[in-house]
């Protein structure tokens, strides 16, 4: 009898770890599931456009480049944009006026879709430590090669500028860091007076509100005046590229 009870007591056991085995398992598959990254869904036969953000990224160049370019999927017979973020982290990034985003992709481990447009809004730090980012200024240059543009607005020009890529252009920044970009790279011509510069694939910008209009010229020039006119209408803003003070390279 005391044998039976000893293998009764046994299976028992055996039975209840294995079930408790099989609800960690069971957790385990579940928090993998949970933590698995979702990516966006990048439909095909449309521009790829990635926005480059970091911690300190100013709201306004990036969500007036974003609003325009996402819009682009509302007009018909024209290629869209595919609209994502890329930054050197999965976890979220904090704007500088404290909004919380999270990362479509990191740059630094994930396989990215090939990027046709490259936009870089500026950074708290894009005068300073962020041009000390070695990982960040390689990223740069890299996409440079294959991009078709690559854009800029406000001080996100540093970026550009520490990358190389406007050796030998021309180009714009926020008004009055003009003298300090000089200052800093003073073999690269760099406009006053203007609200966007277009010279060969690059589109830099004095960022602000006026990150709107470097959007819509960008749209105009792809798709013309009108799907431009329409985009603008939809943010209810006044379009004009005439009024614009702006320059083009050709």
């Amino acid at each position: 009898m005391k044998h039976i009870l000893y293998l009764f007591t046994v299976l028992l056991f055996v039975s209840c770890n294995s079930s408790e085995t099989k609800k960690e398992d069971k957790t385990s598959s579940t928090e993998e599931t949970k933590l698995k990254k979702q990516f966006p869904d990048l439909k095909p036969d449309r521009y790829n456009v990635a926005f480059l953000i970091m911690d300190g990224t100013f709201n306004t160049e990036l969500t007036a480049p974003y609003d325009i370019f996402q819009h682009t999927i509302f007009r018909d017979s024209i290629k869209a944009m595919n609209v994502f973020t890329v930054a050197n982290t999965d976890h979220p990034i904090t704007t500088f006026e404290g909004m919380r985003l999270l990362p479509d992709y990191n740059y630094v481990k994930d396989s990215l879709p090939k990027i046709d447009i490259l936009v870089v809004p500026s950074a708290e730090h894009h005068l300073d430590t962020d041009l000390d980012d070695i990982a960040l200024i390689n990223f740069v240059k890299q996409v440079d090669k294959t991009a078709t543009f690559v854009t800029s607005h406000c001080d996100g020009a540093f970026v550009l500028a520490e990358a190389g890529v406007l050796n030998n252009k021309v180009s714009t920044t926020f008004p009055s860091d003009i003298d300090t970009m000089r200052k800093r790279y003073p073999d690269l011509d760099i406009k006053k007076e203007v609200l966007f510069v277009h010279d060969g694939k690059y589109i830099t910008s004095a960022g602000g509100a006026k990150s709107f209009e470097a959007a819509l010229y960008l749209c105009e020039y792809l798709y013309g005046k009108e799907v431009a006119q329409s985009l603008a209408g939809g943010l209810v803003i006044d379009w004009n590229l005439n009024t614009v003070p702006h320059l083009i390279v050709n």
